[in-house]
């Protein structure tokens, strides 16, 4: 009876994680997915303690462990801002997967005699999966925080030696499926794979680190399946499972809205280029056009449609309240205000969308990229918040160039385009962005919330009325 209770509420926390990734994909019910994730959680790990074989001390240690969790991860998402949460999720596929690969070394130790060969190969596997994520995530989490360098790390050879690594890695597990009792391979095994982590992850660009976080997270939960099936918990198996294909799904969009494979992100050094392409031929400076943001915010004033492209800019500098109130005074003024959300704009997928809800930016003036593209054309300006490879228009026609092919926001197509910008400084992909030579480019040099607040306040006049 006890039994069967247990396996109804792991039934009922598996409905709530489903429930969790359903809400969680739209923003209107991302709370909702948000507590449904939680309750799940919550039931889950209430049920395992209800298990029985658990001893009065070993309960005590696991709410101890519960509490410090807690008591770290509460602050955590509480202080850490929106800017940083792309690292913040990195450090915490680290710590579970070194969790997951700490309790598989451990049952290598304890009981590994007692499995059979498909539970070891298993086992093994969850090991080197455990290990590899928690330090391509330490390198993904350092990279995006800019505590490592943000252009790829090679040396000759790369591949051949990661390659070579994961082969001693899948020959180790083979061996120890028939001789479990030389335990001492497990702990080469854990050193190989927490190696190749680092290996994998150094040759990446920090243009890609979020795909690859995806991808870490898709190997974190093929990690606790494996976990599940060695420790005969099935919701450990679904629960990983889920996370697995959420993380899969996930990699699979950031990729397409790149326009380039799982092989290019892994294995393309994608940001180790020269900076050699721009408004004009090597070794020619091109011309730009500036503007004060008195002027910017004239031009904006007496346009009947602006459209505003946020980016990574508008994210570190936390302008999104004060885009908000721009776009306010604009309408005020009778100008159509919207916003073009690009799907890789930021750090993570729905980055944007997240800041521009934070600010109440209604959701149906956010459009993405396949429902904006066609109304460029018509659109008298635009406002680009500190985006880059996004907007840049040589990913349509410059084959040499790294961004080749990659699907961008059409705002070059627009009649006055206006960029916000600290320099002129390239992006992710390490190029210079052809928009800002085009000459109905004006460039806006500056903070981005420091700029925006200034054209806010001279759109509605506030400086007008302060002056009087």
């Amino acid at each position: 009876m006890r039994e069967n209770i247990i396996q109804l509420i792991y039934l009922v926390a598996v409905v709530g994680f489903a429930l969790s990734l359903k809400w969680m994909s739209a923003a209107s019910t991302a709370r909702r997915g948000i507590f449904a994730g939680e309750i799940g959680f919550i039931l889950a790990i209430g049920a395992t303690l209800a298990l029985p074989g658990y001893t009065s001390e070993g309960v005590i240690l696991i709410i101890i462990a519960l509490a410090i969790g807690t008591a770290i991860g509460i602050p955590m998402g509480l202080k850490v801002p929106m800017t940083a949460m792309p690292e913040r999720i990195a450090l915490s596929h680290a710590f579970g997967a070194l969790a997951v690969g700490a309790i598989g070394v451990a049952k290598f130790f304890l009981d590994g005699e007692k499995f059979g060969k498909f539970e070891l190969a298993v086992l093994g596997v969850e090991v080197v999966l455990g290990g590899l994520v928690f330090t391509g995530s330490l390198m993904a989490a350092g990279k995006l925080h800019e505590k490592l360098p943000q252009r790829p790390i090679l040396f000759k050879g790369q591949n051949y030696v990661n390659f070579g690594i994961i082969g001693i890695c899948a020959a180790i597990v083979i061996y120890l499926m028939f001789r479990p009792e030389d335990t001492w391979l497990v702990l080469v095994l854990a050193g190989l794979a927490l190696a190749v982590g680092v290996l994998l992850t150094i040759p990446i660009g920090g243009a890609d680190m979020p795909t690859v976080i995806a991808l870490l997270n898709s190997y974190a939960g093929l990690s606790a399946a494996a976990l599940g099936f060695v420790l005969d918990n099935k919701l450990l198996i679904v629960a990983g499972a889920l996370d697995g294909t959420a993380g899969l799904i996930l990699a699979i969009i950031m990729c397409r809205a790149m326009n380039r494979s799982f092989r290019n992100v892994m294995f393309g050094a994608f940001g180790a280029v020269d900076e050699t392409a721009g408004g004009g031929a090597a070794g020619e400076v091109a011309p730009i056009r500036s503007a004060s943001t008195d002027e910017a915010a004239d031009i904006m004033k007496m346009a009947r449609s602006v459209v505003i492209v946020p980016g990574y800019g508008m994210a570190v500098a936390q302008a999104q309240h004060k885009v908000r109130e721009l776009a306010d005074a604009l309408e005020k003024e009778g100008v159509d205000v919207k916003y073009a959300i690009h799907p890789v704009a930021g750090r993570m997928p729905g980055h944007m969308n997240v800041l521009l809800a934070e600010a109440n930016v209604p959701y149906d003036k956010l459009l993405d990229m396949d429902e904006i593209n066609s109304d460029f054309p018509q659109v008298d300006v635009v406002l680009v918040l500190g985006a880059n490879d996004v907007v840049n228009p040589s990913a349509r026609h410059d084959t040499s160039s790294p961004i080749y092919g990659m699907p961008i926001l059409n705002v070059d197509q627009a009649q006055t385009i206006m960029v916000v910008k600290r320099s002129m400084r390239s992006g992710f992909a390490g190029i210079e962005n052809e928009l800002f030579y085009n000459p109905k480019t004006l460039m806006v040099f500056g903070d981005a919330k420091a700029v925006v607040t200034e054209m806010a306040i001279e759109v509605s006049g506030q400086r007008d009325a302060i002056s009087l």
